[in-house]
């Protein structure tokens, strides 16, 4: 299997959406994205294997950490051995954790510099998530959102701006301000699509100080506002696009889950597959121009 297999199907089998976003960006970029959504890929695989006992799973996890900090492979084994998923695509990531730690390895000193940073803040938050099944403050949630997903946004920022001359119109501090709230509204709109299913499985994220559902839905409004602004004051064109895809989508979730509270529905909100065509289309649109981002 070559990298490009890496960054190609095995990306693709493991997230259709975010897999066309990266392969929007311009080449400078794609590589340390894709494997940084990659390695934070397998370590919530592993903090999602549910056959396993939380300390096990902690432990799992610190050890892929330091594979990622140092270079090590310590542990690597057991994980491969024990680390099971009902999802094939991330059953075979976790077979190919050996060579994702490879590339990682070979990438430039910056680029593996910010994977090994934004690592560290995923892998917080998901250690975090394994230890504790229910958040009890609105600043608890806001920490989870952060550190899954904020850090993302900001990490992905700094990655473009290293690598792309004129990446944005805006200064970087307020860029990197931005970035970080359309991350967290990103997951943010995905805990609330899919509550049914995390109280099923006996997470509950929305805090029990506050568990309005109208109140998050609000925020992630709020946030995702940031998202439209980050957009606008982008320069390059693949990127443009790349990114209006994962904020439209979130736009017309949120839509769907004003319509429609997905507590008082047995069926999962989902965007319907011909209005994610749709909306491919209007990402080339939005590479150019701002007009889908004033609908």
């Amino acid at each position: 299997m070559t990298t490009s297999d890496l960054d190609g199907p095995l990306l693709r089998s493991v997230s259709r959406s975010f897999y066309l976003s990266v392969r929007l960006l311009p080449k400078g970029v794609r590589a340390p994205v894709a494997l940084a959504y990659l390695l934070a890929r397998a370590s919530d695989t592993i903090a999602d294997s549910a056959d396993l006992p939380a300390p096990e799973r902690e432990r799992h996890l610190a050890a892929f950490l330091a594979m990622i900090r140092s270079g090590t492979r310590d542990g690597l084994a057991e994980i491969r051995d024990r680390v099971r998923s009902p999802h094939a695509g991330e059953n075979e990531l976790i077979a190919q954790l050996e060579r994702c730690l490879a590339w990682l390895e070979a990438l430039p000193d910056f680029d593996r510099a910010e994977i090994r940073d934004v690592l560290g803040k995923i892998i917080r938050g998901q250690t975090l998530d394994v230890q504790r099944p229910a958040l009890n403050t609105a600043e608890e949630l806001e920490e989870y959102c952060y550190l899954v997903a904020g850090c993302v946004g900001e990490f992905w920022t700094r990655i473009c701006l290293h690598h792309l001359p004129r990446y944005s119109r805006l200064a970087p501090e307020r860029l990197l301000s931005l970035a970080s709230d359309f991350g967290k509204a990103l997951q943010l709109v995905n805990i609330l699509r899919d509550l049914p299913a995390d109280l099923r499985s006996g997470r509950r994220y929305l805090p029990v100080e506050a568990p309005d559902f109208t109140r998050w839905h609000a925020r992630a409004v709020a946030l995702l506002a940031s998202g439209r602004e980050y957009i606008r004051s982008l320069r390059p064109a693949r990127v443009r696009a790349g990114c209006y895809l994962p904020w439209e989508l979130a736009r017309r979730t949120l839509a769907l889950l004003a319509a429609t509270n997905p507590l008082e529905t047995p069926l999962r909100v989902k965007v319907p597959r011909a209005e994610v065509r749709t909306i491919l289309c209007r990402a080339v649109l939005a590479a150019f121009s701002d007009a889908p981002l004033r609908r």
